[in-house]
């Protein structure tokens, strides 16, 4: 459906880009790279101290994961302080708007295993734990690229619309990350070459996701509802993690039973490539390059293909190779893929 491809891309368009993970979509995908997180320090560099659930689930599981530290970081225009909880600075002032703010966490709790929203909450409103910034907080200024200097591993949803601001800031400073974006993403001229040559690929969460969003946020026609609380809601069709944290879906070889044949695979107007129409269509007796839909993202494993490049406008960037017509009719765009001997 159209409206599953456009809601992410119109996000980006209009800068209605605030969506709040739940805790339930951080919880289930962390827990495929806990082995990733004994004694690192995590950075939340795009959360809410007082309101993300990236902040609470490292929070409640800070001692679980054996976490070494914890820093989260606040931009100065949230839409959500001071929400949920009372929370005082360093200073003993209440939290405010207009201000960016840093929670940083070196020891907290002698519970073995998750620690209570109640110990959490007596925590941040008396050890003293969060400060105002001296800058307005955006991941992308020095005070906090400092932050990113310490840390080991990147956490968080950043706003769609700075995805790959992010990612180009992580990758220049050599961190471990495990981040949320779009599956359009994938394309992007600072992204696609990451994915081409093994350095970051997807998670396991591939698609289907809902967010809390702000008061603010306009309604919508699709993927749009307000809960019996009040609170906003939308569904993404077409969201992904994106991460260098190594899993094991990464490793899985996609089942191939299809043969070739030149009816069912026509090649492009203008290049030498066959067309795949779905993932579960890659044949398994041809070795030549294919088009295939760019959710091969999800399932690519290097050992079984390497990637060649994309087909998209044919003038986007190098990795654009050309447009994708058959018979003079234009079809979405591909990852162009070659199996491995």
């Amino acid at each position: 459906m159209a409206n599953k491809n456009s809601n992410l891309q119109s996000a980006k368009n209009t800068k209605d880009d605030e969506f709040y993970t739940t805790y339930e979509t951080i919880e289930s995908e962390v827990a495929h790279y806990v082995r990733h997180f004994a004694e690192k320090t995590v950075l939340c560099n795009c959360d809410d101290p007082f309101e993300s659930n990236f902040c609470k689930y490292f929070l409640k599981n800070f001692n679980i994961l054996k976490l070494q530290r914890l820093i989260c970081t606040s931009y100065c225009a949230s839409a959500v302080v001071g929400t949920q909880l009372s929370l005082f600075d360093d200073t003993h002032q209440n939290l405010k708007k207009g201000v960016g703010y840093v929670l940083d966490v070196v020891k907290f709790s002698n519970v073995a295993g998750e620690i209570s929203d109640d110990e959490i909450a007596q925590f941040l409103q008396t050890a003293n734990v969060i400060r105002k910034l001296d800058g307005n907080g955006d991941f992308r200024s020095p005070e906090c690229i400092e932050y990113l200097k310490l840390c080991d591993i990147v956490v968080t949803n950043p706003p769609f619309s700075l995805f790959k601001e992010i990612v180009t800031e992580i990758m220049r400073y050599r961190k471990k990350f495990l981040i949320i974006g779009n599956q359009n993403a994938i394309t992007y001229k600072e992204i696609f070459p990451l994915i081409q040559n093994n350095e970051v690929w997807t998670g396991y969460r591939f698609g289907e996701m809902k967010f809390r969003v702000p008061e603010y946020s306009k309604p919508r026609k699709y993927r749009y509802w307000v809960d019996e609380s009040g609170q906003k809601w939308r569904s993404l069709g077409n969201a992904m993690w994106l991460t260098n944290l190594d899993n094991d879906r990464r490793h899985e070889f996609v089942a191939m039973t299809k043969t070739y044949n030149p009816e069912d695979y026509p090649k492009y107007d203008n290049y030498d490539a066959i067309n795949v129409r779905t993932i579960r269509d890659i044949p398994c007796d041809y070795y030549g390059v294919m088009g295939v839909p760019i959710t091969i993202i999800n399932k690519y494993n290097s050992e079984q293909f390497e990637i060649v490049g994309e087909a998209n406008h044919g003038s986007d960037n190098e990795f654009d190779l050309f447009k994708p017509t058959i018979d003079g009719k234009e079809i979405f765009k591909r990852i162009l893929i070659r199996r491995r001997a």
